[in-house]
């Protein structure tokens, strides 16, 4: 046993000695399906807290030669799971059968100055451990890991499983050094992209694998996110079974552990149905198991403690939210007004790079949120919320500060705004309009798009009740504004806006009769608000109607 090549057991026997342990053992079997196939590379990432180094220990403890481990996975869910169509049971096939490099890639870093002397550190020392367990194996003059490991499986035709925990740290560490960056994917690229002694590369972190350019340095490894976990979607955290039989161990309130630290929604990959089975019986092709996930860290002290309250900062400060969501990237703090609300926010996580710092959007800034856990993301929907109790916590205390107040203002007036709206209160929405409208910029005055565009913004909070669709082609006209709500908002009426410059709001309801805009709403007849609003653009800015604006509500 040594310090990086087969560290054995001793890790993973702690996770099963300790008070709580949840087996996730049964993960091996997916792994033991990709061993020495095109997608032996496998990399995982995951938030804090959420067991990614328990996983690592796991599969050290499995693969590695000479770690007496059949009794402790024997006794696990694993030895359980899967039988061969013979009867003989297959959990063990590859138990034992591999020489394991464990890296934790912060051990490297003490002392280093730069990624040179990291990665100079790591090779001399891994290097140095092979040799000493293979002192038959001349490495040669050129001292490097893919040498090494090369000539020891010429030699003795025996594969590595390599398994690299917090593998991101050089993201994390030299946020802005994409030249840094660049060397340490390159080195992890040239050790193991298609190298035939590797039977498994397992990567973790928190942060999926950095992109640069279009592509990516190590494209050979499959993504297994938050975002897209894929087949490993039960191991991501805890599921929902696992922590109601917590609860009933511990006799705990599962309602009350759900509320707090439940919320983070994932899908496991379609099942195959090679004979149609499921098709032929529904009408319907097989659908994705649907995950929701909780925080083991939280859950965990939940239980032992009996106390139920925020623990996520016990392990983070808060400053680590406060510095990206005080980056205010077109809207990105109304969007966290939002959010904190219960609103969900439509997201575009395709443009992210993958990195701490490289952000060009608001997006960009809520999908890095997504992968250090403190937003949910709803993959079908394209949507990220705020998953639970004790992540709001942290928003709360995140914008507990002076730069916050005129954000929450511009908020609570555009949810008055709308609550006016549902009341039918015509001079109160105008009257709420002018003040949002007087707000905006100025352009926001000049044609109809722009007054579309001032409206839209006023109506922000409308997001948590509502898909918003501008221009929409009713058959004969376009409709200013839709307002469709979500299906948990079912009740809430749908809203037909027209917008008029210089005329009169009565007019703005005359249009959307004649050209039967409500038609395109059949499904909400009889829960329909018409809304007419007129802006007074001509008017001079000595006039008390400077900037003024009418309303008129009616039902369809």
């Amino acid at each position: 046993m040594g310090t990086y090549l087969n560290p054995g057991k001793a890790a993973f026997e702690e996770a099963v000695n300790s008070e709580i342990f949840v087996d996730k053992t049964t993960m091996i079997l997916y792994l033991n399906s990709v061993v020495k196939t095109k997608q032996k590379y496998v990399s995982v990432s995951r938030p804090r807290r959420f067991g990614k180094t328990m996983a690592a220990d796991m599969i050290c403890a499995y693969y590695g030669k000479a770690m007496g481990s059949r009794d402790l996975f024997a006794k696990r869910k694993l030895a359980d799971a899967v039988f061969s169509k013979n009867g003989e049971s297959c959990w063990d096939k590859y138990l034992g059968q591999f020489d394991v490099l464990r890296l934790v890639m912060t051990d490297f870093m003490d002392g280093c100055n730069s990624v040179q002397e990291m990665l100079g550190y790591l090779t001399e020392e891994v290097v140095g451990e092979l040799m000493e367990n293979y002192p038959d194996v001349k490495i040669g003059s050129r001292i490097n890991l893919r040498t090494a490991m090369s000539k020891i499986f010429g030699k003795t035709d025996r594969q590595f499983v390599v398994v690299i925990d917090e593998w991101d740290v050089v993201f994390r560490t030299w946020q802005d050094d994409l030249d840094v960056q660049t060397k340490y994917l390159d080195f992890l690229r040239d050790w193991m992209k298609d190298k035939p002694y590797i039977a498994l590369a397992y990567m973790t972190g928190i942060l999926p694998i950095k992109k640069y350019g279009k592509h990516s340095a190590l494209n050979m490894f499959t993504e297994y996110s938050v975002i897209f976990p894929r087949q490993l979607a039960p191991y991501t955290g805890f599921t929902t079974e696992e922590v109601r039989n917590l609860c009933r161990l511990y006799g705990r309130n599962f309602e009350s552990i759900r509320d707090w630290y439940d919320g983070y929604e994932i899908n496991d990959v379609i099942p195959p149905d090679p004979d149609h089975k499921e098709l032929r019986q529904t009408g319907q092709s097989p659908k994705a198991a649907r995950y929701s996930i909780y925080s083991p860290l939280s859950v965990v002290e939940a239980m032992t403690t009996g106390y139920i309250r925020d623990y996520w900062n016990a392990t983070e400060n808060y400053e680590a939210l406060a510095e990206y969501i005080r980056k205010d990237y077109g809207g990105l703090k109304d969007a966290v007004a939002l959010l904190m609300d219960g609103g969900r926010v439509k997201v575009d996580t395709s443009t992210y790079q993958n990195d701490m710092t490289t952000f060009h959007s608001r997006d960009d800034v809520l999908s890095l949120l997504i992968h250090l856990g403190y937003l949910g993301y709803d993959d079908e929907r394209g949507e990220v919320f705020i998953p639970n109790r004790e992540i709001l916590d942290e928003f709360r205390t995140s914008t507990k500060t002076e730069e916050w107040v005129s954000t929450f203002k511009s908020f609570e007036l555009s949810m008055e705004l709308l609550k006016a709206t549902w009341a039918k209160e015509s001079d109160k929405v105008a009257e709420l309009l002018e003040k949002a409208h007087d707000k905006a910029d100025n352009m926001t005055y000049n044609d109809e798009a722009a007054l579309s565009y001032a409206v839209r913004y006023a109506y922000y909070a409308a997001q948590k009740y509502y898909s918003i669709f501008p221009e929409v082609d009713s058959g004969k006209g376009n409709v200013d504004l839709i307002f469709i709500p979500s299906p948990k908002y079912s009740e809430k009426p749908a809203l037909v806006i027209e917008l008029k410059y210089d005329k009169k709001a009565e007019g703005a309801i005359a249009q959307i009769k004649r050209k039967e805009y409500p038609d395109r709403l059949e499904h909400y007849k009889g829960n329909t608000l018409l809304v007419g609003i007129n802006y007074k653009r001509s008017v001079p800015q000595n006039s008390p109607d400077f900037k003024h604006h009418t309303c008129v509500i009616e039902e369809a």
